[in-house]
């Protein structure tokens, strides 16, 4: 399974690299990485953005159900991320402390910070209503897709 994983996310990156290329639109490019990624991967019930805004991270674009708008840096598994400067994996938010639930079905969290020039200017999360639904080769595909967007938004910034 974990070679399939792999090879997925391996194809996930070729594609993601496709629909950034030549588009400088950080809100369009999230939203297709967004609906790339719930799309592609099982199991998974929200895929979206938050972007850095001062002390707290603001919805972006996304796929699934409505969820918070706004999420303080430190708070939640999003805020908890984006404070550390690193993935957070989470098998069962009902574990994590001041986990913010958006959406009551979803049971595991993997959120990869998104960071430009040393920088916090977002998160990508995903949620799924499975426990455990995540692991390193999922952390690791993840941060490989949150790379490729920051790249790209970075070149055009320049």
């Amino acid at each position: 399974m974990s070679a399939n994983k792999s090879e997925l996310y391996r194809d996930l990156a070729k594609q993601l690299a496709a629909l950034l290329a030549g588009e400088s639109d950080l809100t369009a490019n999230a939203a297709n990485t967004a609906a790339l990624i719930y799309h592609s991967l099982p199991d998974l019930n929200w895929v979206g953005f938050y972007f850095r805004n001062g002390a707290e991270l603001v919805l972006g674009p996304f796929q699934g159900k409505p969820a918070c708008a706004r999420i303080p840096l430190g708070r939640g598994v999003c805020g908890t991320a984006a404070a550390r400067g690193a993935t957070v994996t989470v098998p069962d938010v009902h574990d994590f402390p001041g986990h913010i639930a958006c959406d009551p079905d979803s049971r595991s969290e993997l959120v990869v910070p998104l960071i430009e020039d040393r920088t916090i200017i977002g998160v990508l999360d995903l949620d799924s209503p499975l426990v455990a639904r995540f692991d390193e080769v999922d952390r690791e595909g993840c941060e490989r897709l949150a790379m490729l967007f920051v790249d790209h938004h970075r070149r055009f910034q320049r």
